[in-house]
C-alpha cells in the first residue's frame, strides 16, 4: 500500500507541470524553442496569453512559424492578398498589445 500511496503523491505533485506543458500554445511552444536570449517561460507565457487574446487558434499557428522562418513573416507582410493583410493587421496588433502587457 505504502508504494502506491507513494507513486500516487508524485503523481499530484508533477501533475501542474505536466499541466502546464499541455496548455502551453503555440506562441508560447514556438517562444521556449527559439533561440532569443530573452525567452523563458515568463516572457513565453505571457505572450501566450495576450496571443489567447487577440488571436484566434488559426492566427496563433500561423505566427508561431514566424518564430523560426522570419522569412515567413517578411513574405507575409509583403504579400498583396487581402487575407494576408487583414492577418498582418491582427498581428500587429498582438504585437503591440503583447510588448504593453509583458514588458518587464
Amino acid at each position: 500500500m505504502r508504494p502506491f500511496l507513494s507513486g500516487a503523491a508524485l503523481a499530484v505533485l508533477l501533475l501542474p507541470l505536466n499541466m502546464q506543458m499541455v496548455q502551453a500554445g503555440p506562441i508560447e511552444r514556438a517562444c521556449l524553442r527559439s533561440d532569443r536570449d530573452a525567452a523563458n517561460r515568463r516572457i513565453c507565457s505571457c505572450i501566450q496569453q495576450v496571443a489567447d487574446m487577440t488571436l484566434g487558434g488559426g492566427d496563433q499557428r500561423r505566427a508561431a512559424r514566424f518564430f523560426s522562418d522570419p522569412d515567413l513573416a517578411h513574405e507575409t507582410w509583403l504579400s498583396q492578398r487581402a487575407a494576408d493583410d487583414a492577418f498582418w493587421e491582427r498581428y500587429k496588433n498582438f504585437g503591440a498589445t503583447a510588448e504593453a502587457y509583458c514588458a518587464g
